[in-house]
């Protein structure tokens, strides 16, 4: 009987991890990989993130949050996608001579890899949507192209970069775009 009893505890123990890992990943958080370049110079390719599914639900959504989401079927993709937030429900966005702006003030964004070479004429953010832009401007194909992303569309928020662990970092949540002084 012992020999049964330790087969049976091995199969709960097991049926109890995967049910807590389905929990952890459904609601909670995951783990998300970098694809491609649009992201650069903040995420490089192969990058390994863990996104928060939870937080956006008490905090919101902020400008400068970087978020992965499902495409939108105005983006024609079929992959989810992560970009950073630039706009938010109400705000205009625009790009003239290679600086972004938000309701008329120019952002500061050190991340940025370059100037955005095409200007973008204004344009404000439907309710219960957002405007997304990749750091490496002229390399994302993102909400200047295909729209806005639905808010129900969000997976989750960047929490942080574990790996390689020469890019590990924690990402601020809190609204780290914000305009020019």
């Amino acid at each position: 009987m012992p020999e049964a009893k330790k087969i049976w505890d091995g199969i709960l123990t097991l049926v109890l991890a995967v049910a807590l890992s389905l929990i952890v990943r459904t609601y909670l958080a995951e783990a998300r990989w970098i694809p491609s370049t649009s992201m650069l110079p903040t995420l490089k390719v192969g990058d390994r993130l863990l996104i928060d599914k939870i937080s956006m639900k008490f905090n919101g959504i902020n400008h400068g949050d970087i978020i992965v989401f499902h495409a939108p079927p105005s983006s024609g993709m079929n992959e989810d996608m992560i970009k950073r937030v630039v706009g938010l429900p109400g705000d205009t966005v625009s790009i003239k001579k290679g600086t972004v702006y938000i309701n008329g003030n120019p952002l500061d964004e050190p991340y940025e890899l370059e100037k955005p070479k095409d200007d973008f004429k204004p344009f404000t953010v439907p309710g219960n949507s957002i405007f997304v832009m990749g750091d490496n401007r002229n390399n994302s194909f993102d909400s200047r192209f295909w729209g806005v992303v639905p808010e129900e569309l969000i997976i989750g928020r960047a929490l942080a970069c574990y790996y390689p662990f020469s890019n590990a970092a924690i990402f601020k949540i809190q609204g780290s775009l914000k305009p020019a002084s």
